[in-house]
């Protein structure tokens, strides 16, 4: 995964490596943005997603089987990904601390039965932890009207406005 933040235009901001995993690793949610081509139009989409970094180069999204989202990635299979940290709106000095990374990378979703199953369990160990078993009988379960995407990490980039109240 390449950390690159020469194209962010406040240099000054720059949220470090380590707080940009770290980040990567322990959101909630970012948003997916894909670019519409196909017959539903064309334009921007985004949509607030969860997910699960596995460490490494790739990320990953579990959804339905059908949809506008893969509609748009079998289009076009360049995305972007937004997560965003702890904010602070500060209104006495009009402005917001924020941490927030950028991913980009293309997304794929035809990805064999075993890592599906394998994001999956990626999934649980972030989001119910403590619910793993049951949700394992329930991912086999619903197994086959579950979607998995990966996205596989291009770059990514990180800034930060620390502010004090």
């Amino acid at each position: 995964m390449k950390y690159i933040n020469v194209n962010v235009r406040r240099q000054d901001r720059l949220l470090d490596e380590k707080n940009a995993t770290d980040l990567l690793r322990s959101g909630e949610f970012g948003f997916l943005s894909m670019v519409e081509t196909g017959a539903e139009g064309s334009g921007a989409y985004g949509i607030p997603i969860s997910y699960v970094w596995d460490g490494e180069g790739a990320i990953y999204f579990h959804c339905a089987p059908e949809g506008h989202k893969l509609n748009c990635i079998r289009d076009n299979s360049r995305v972007s990904f937004c997560v965003v940290g702890q904010t602070n709106v500060i209104p006495h000095k009009f402005t917001t601390a924020y941490e927030s990374i950028l991913v980009r990378g293309t997304a794929v979703i035809d990805i064999p039965a075993e890592e599906r199953m394998r994001a999956l369990e990626l999934i649980l160990d972030k989001y119910s932890p403590n619910d793993k078993a049951v949700g394992l009988k329930h991912a086999e379960k619903s197994f086959h009207h579950t979607a998995i995407i990966r996205l596989d990490i291009s770059s990514v980039s990180g800034k930060t406005k620390r502010e004090m109240p």
